[in-house]
């Protein structure tokens, strides 16, 4: 920690007026990997904002059961993160934590990688291997993009979750196993169980206790949090001086949509570290890809601007109510309708516009 906060200093005098200074924080603020998390052994989870605490309360909930968790979100929401966490804080925490991604595996090897094959069970089975499911015996095990299992190999992972028993590929012995099972996808299951993509007994199974992970443009309180402990960290790891981040930046980062949530935004980071030349991360940032428009400076005034009238679309013009953009962006109703008057945001139709004259009547 230490020698990530080494670098970490004021820009000199007549460079600062318009930038974030990078230090050190002292934090509970800077990551739930205060005395709670980190101090566990758990992964490093970045963010205070109420959706991402609400998430964490309810893995701490499930974890110390050996109920089969679902994880939903998004990709790059950090569903792994929050599997580990919810290991770590299990009754198996020494266990093993095994990974498995079905999507990455061909469908054709997924059973051998789940189960383990002896030798001979096919052509090349020069030896026995041990599957996952072995290997994850009294710990924990994550299959990642569950909803990418092929059809025919559902049944026999719905047999291992009743009866905890399997057999090898090309094996007679039936093993017992032992396994807290957590499962993940970016994929809705329910509607591919009403398509026939998946199986509605297996789903019934598997989505004894869900967990759903908001994406990134969810908790945008988290953003600054998250760039801030990105660009130390991208910093140390490359030995490179980053000194200072302009509010720019931040604000246009932390209005940026990020679809491909957590993962994207901290790449983008990474490669703002790489072709920073003054230590400074800055609005003015040549682009680097065609999905990301980060390059043009962006006021507060703007962002916030933006962000109330892109919420107003989506509820259709709606401000109050349990579904209205008041309750959305987390602020009074009374509060919302003043910001939209100062801005210059009027309603109609659902849909909203700028005002040509501000403070006109909603």
């Amino acid at each position: 920690m230490a020698a990530q906060a080494s670098w970490a200093r004021k820009l000199p005098a007549g460079n600062d007026s318009a930038s974030f200074e990078i230090a050190y924080a002292t934090s509970a603020q800077l990551a739930l990997e205060s005395d709670e998390l980190h101090g566990s052994g758990s992964p490093r989870i970045i963010g205070n904002s109420a959706a991402l605490r609400r998430v964490l309360g309810t893995a701490r909930i499930v974890a110390p059961t050996d109920s089969t968790v679902l994880i939903n979100g998004e990709t790059g929401t950090g569903k792994e993160l929050i599997a580990e966490a919810i290991h770590k804080w299990s009754g198996r925490p020494n266990g093993p934590f095994v990974k498995v991604n079905c999507a990455a595996i061909p469908a054709g090897l997924l059973e051998s990688e789940l189960f383990g094959h002896e030798r001979g069970a096919y052509t090349g089975a020069v030896a026995r291997v041990i599957g996952r499911f072995e290997r994850a015996h009294r710990g924990t095990l994550l299959l990642d993009e569950i909803g990418d299992l092929p059809l025919e190999l559902q049944p026999k992972l719905l047999r291992v979750i009743e009866e905890r028993k399997f057999e090898r590929l090309g094996g007679a012995a039936t093993i017992d196993t032992d396994v807290r099972l957590i499962c993940a996808t970016h994929r809705n299951l329910a509607e591919m169980v009403d398509n026939r993509e998946f199986r509605a007994d297996l789903f019934y199974r598997l989505n004894v206790f869900p967990i759903e992970l908001p994406p990134l443009r969810e908790r945008r309180e988290d953003i600054r949090l998250l760039v801030h402990h990105f660009a130390m960290d991208c910093a140390a790891r490359i030995n490179k001086r980053i000194t200072a981040i302009s509010e720019d930046f931040m604000a246009t980062a932390a209005w940026h949509p990020w679809p491909g949530n957590v993962r994207e935004l901290q790449n983008f980071i990474e490669r703002s570290v790489i072709l920073s030349t003054d230590g400074v991360l800055s609005g003015s940032r040549p682009e680097v890809t065609g999905t990301l428009k980060l390059s043009a400076p962006v006021t507060l005034e703007e962002a916030e601007r933006s962000h109330i009238r892109h919420t107003l679309q989506e509820t259709k013009g709606v401000i109050g109510g349990r579904n209205g953009a008041a309750a959305r962006l987390g602020l009074p109703r009374t509060t919302l309708i003043y910001k939209m008057r100062r801005l210059g945001i009027n309603r109609g139709r659902g849909l909203c516009t700028f005002a040509k004259v501000a403070r006109s009547p909603d």
